[in-house]
Parts: structure tokens; C-alpha cells; sequence
């Protein structure tokens, strides 16, 4: 099985991500730890294809995040997108707490990157908050849009809108993960 969970920023993909891939029994594999370098210095587009390349080749994951330029690579094998498709006030909230407790607790965020949250990026033009209020709208018509699109249709799409329905598709599949492989999920 492999999956990809997507959303707007803040809308909770890794968390979600995570919780399937250890209910499945499958390597998780998060883009935002293939995409960032040092420092805060993203990757150039050559070394992150080959990266996330390299990391897809089982065909058994679960792998969170977007990045639209490397859909080409990671919905080639792909079977299944999850998309949280969250309120703008819930998404909002959810990317404003998770900055703050990452500010609080200092947090690494990818292991020998040194990232962690700061003050000043929480208010900076490059604020994972500031990019989830003027990316949300386009960002949500975009993934309508490629769910529409021809070259995706041999894609399973399941759009979950809220907290609870996460849960409730967790909770499913650890209920019964065969049905998981079946694409008999219940996604409300």
C-alpha cells in the first residue's frame, strides 16, 4: 500500500500520517524531512527528487506533504491520497498552536538539521502561519483540481473534513486493516 496524506499547512498531515503508518505496520516517510537542509535552507529540486525518489522505492508507505513539483514523482506508484480538508479557522488554529509549542520547546525538527521554531520566524515573511492564511484557498483548489484531473484518476481519493473523521478513519483501520487494502475504509 502506498498513500499519500495531504492537506493545507496545519491541517495536520504528519500527525495523521504517522498514526496510519504505525497502524498499518509501514514506513512512514514525512516530505518536510526530505525537503529541509541545515539551517532552514531547502534542497535544491535535483537533490529533493532523488531524495524522495529513493524513498518511495518500497511499496509499502505512508508519505505526508505536498510539494506540488514533485507530484509527477510521488503519485507515479501512489494508490491512495488522504486529504485533510480542514476549516480555514480549524487549520488556522492547528498551525498556530503547533508553532507555539514548537517555540516553547525548542524543539529539533529533523534530526541533524538544527531547524527548530524562533520568535523571529514565527513572524517573518517565511512564518509557517502567515504561509498557511495566504495559502489555504489556493491550495484547496488545487487539490480539487488535480483530483479531477485525468492523469489521476487510477487514485483513490478520500477527503476527511475534521478532526472527527480522522479519528473515525483511524479507528477503522485499526479495526480492521485489512479493509484498509481493500479500500473498504468508511471516510463518512
Amino acid at each position: 500500500m502506498r498513500v499519500n496524506v495531504i492537506g493545507t499547512s496545519g491541517s495536520g498531515k504528519t500527525t495523521f500520517g504517522r498514526q496510519l503508518a504505525e497502524i498499518l505496520n509501514i514506513p512512514f516517510i514525512e516530505m518536510d524531512a526530505i525537503f529541509w537542509g541545515p539551517n532552514w535552507k531547502p534542497l535544491g529540486d535535483k537533490v529533493l527528487f532523488s531524495r524522495l525518489a529513493e524513498a518511495l522505492e518500497g511499496d509499502r508507505w505512508v508519505l505526508d506533504g505536498n510539494y506540488s513539483r514533485t507530484t509527477p514523482i510521488k503519485w507515479q506508484q501512489v494508490e491512495v491520497v488522504l486529504w485533510l480538508d480542514f476549516s480555514f479557522p480549524r487549520t488556522l488554529w492547528q498551525a498556530v498552536s503547533r508553532a507555539i509549542q514548537r517555540l516553547i520547546s525548542k524543539e529539533e525538527l529533523w534530526p541533524g538539521t538544527g531547524n527548530r521554531e524562533t520568535l523571529q520566524m514565527l513572524f517573518s515573511k517565511e512564518s509557517i502561519v502567515l504561509w498557511t492564511i495566504t495559502s489555504y484557498r489556493r491550495k484547496r483548489k488545487n487539490i480539487i483540481r488535480m483530483m479531477a484531473a485525468p492523469e489521476f484518476q487510477h487514485i483513490r481519493f478520500h477527503r476527511l473534513r475534521s478532526p472527527e473523521e480522522t479519528a473515525a478513519y483511524l479507528n477503522a483501520v485499526l479495526q480492521d486493516p485489512a479493509a484498509y487494502y481493500a479500500g473498504e475504509v468508511a471516510t463518512g
